[in-house]
């Protein structure tokens, strides 16, 4: 038996690995002892700001404020619509007062037990404006009308079209009301009424 074969194939995976630890030694590098500790300076130089609270009132809810909120509104209402739409409140209940969330988990409740499954695409928002804005007690509530598009319909277990169009464009009108503490340090809005 001739073995000259298998030396020859550990001398070359022997190279090959040689070649491999030289050029990553060459890109990498090697630690030396005249490294500074980055570490320690990084933390000091990059601080970051902590932004100021600002409270909200009647007051402070100035057209900066109005259009920061209209912003975050209008990705909660897109948020909102296609999570009840597919049943899932679970990453909304941040966004959802404990009376609308009831009433969303029971309206997902009856549709599941009649069978039904919704399917909504959700197009656009056409318009969003502040219909009103006012202070009860601690709370500041704010009062939307929503103009969106959207393609709905729903079906039963068997495919078969018991409502809506799936291939049809429809208008939806919503006037929402949203809410907020208003000694409160979290800046999010709670969705307290749909029905307004």
């Amino acid at each position: 038996m001739n073995y000259s074969f298998e030396y020859i194939d550990i001398i070359l995976l022997a190279m090959i690995a040689g070649f491999i630890f030289l050029r990553l030694r060459g890109i990498l590098g090697k630690k030396t002892s005249h490294e500074e500790n980055i570490g320690a300076d990084f933390s000091q130089d990059f601080v970051p700001k902590k932004e100021e609270f600002k409270k909200i009132d009647e007051t402070s809810f100035d057209d900066k404020a109005k259009t920061d909120f209209l912003k975050g509104a209008k990705i909660a209402y897109e948020t909102i619509v296609t999570s009840l739409s597919s049943g899932n409140l679970k990453n909304i209940k941040s966004l959802l007062d404990k009376k609308v969330l009831a009433d969303f988990n029971e309206a997902i409740k009856d549709r599941k037990n009649k069978g039904l499954i919704s399917e909504t695409t959700f197009i656009g928002i056409n318009s969003a404006d502040i219909k009103n804005y006012n202070q009860k007690n601690n709370m500041f509530e704010v009062t939307v009308d929503f103009v969106s598009e959207i393609i709905s319909c729903v079906k039963d277990n068997e495919k078969k079209l018991v409502s809506g169009d799936p291939e049809k464009i429809k208008k939806v009108y919503d006037t929402w009301k949203f809410a907020r503490e208003i000694k409160s340090l979290n800046p999010n809005w709670m969705l307290i009424d749909t029905q307004v």
